[in-house]
């Protein structure tokens, strides 16, 4: 059976929701839909280009902590509550996965909190030992 193991990033929501930034499967890796808050100072940007680079980094610390990156990644979500600002995020988005070319779906709703203007969620895949390479790396 495989071992599942939860990544935590910090973030008041976990704690307050009940969930976690990541679940490692085995092999595969889930990381909830992340926003663009700063969870080390709780604060978001009011710009949705930054939004997205934020979320990016908070989704990469938590990729690095389950023993792999964006290049492990095999599927994308991005959720906006605006269309309009999806096409200034690509290049932002591109940077992450335009070598990795994951499966992507970009949908229109609304999110939790009127300042978040983008959401992104991604599942990837760890190859063979990824999880010994980054245990000893902690």
């Amino acid at each position: 059976m495989a071992e599942r193991r939860a990544i935590l990033s910090g973030s008041v929501f976990e704690e307050q929701i009940g969930y976690a930034r990541a679940v490692v499967d085995g092999d595969w890796v889930h990381v909830s839909g992340t926003t663009g808050y700063d969870y080390a100072t709780m604060t978001i940007s009011d710009d949705v280009v930054e939004q997205a680079e934020q979320c990016l980094r908070n989704i990469g610390a938590a990729l690095a902590e389950a023993g792999c990156g964006f290049g492990d990644v095999v599927r994308v979500r991005y959720l906006l509550p605006e269309r309009d600002d999806f096409e200034p995020c690509w290049p932002v988005l591109r940077r992450c996965f335009a070598e990795v070319r994951p499966a992507a779906t970009m949908m229109v709703c609304g999110l939790a909190d009127p300042r978040m203007r983008i959401e992104i969620e991604v599942y990837a895949r760890r190859s063979a030992g990824a999880d010994e390479g980054a245990a000893q790396t902690r």
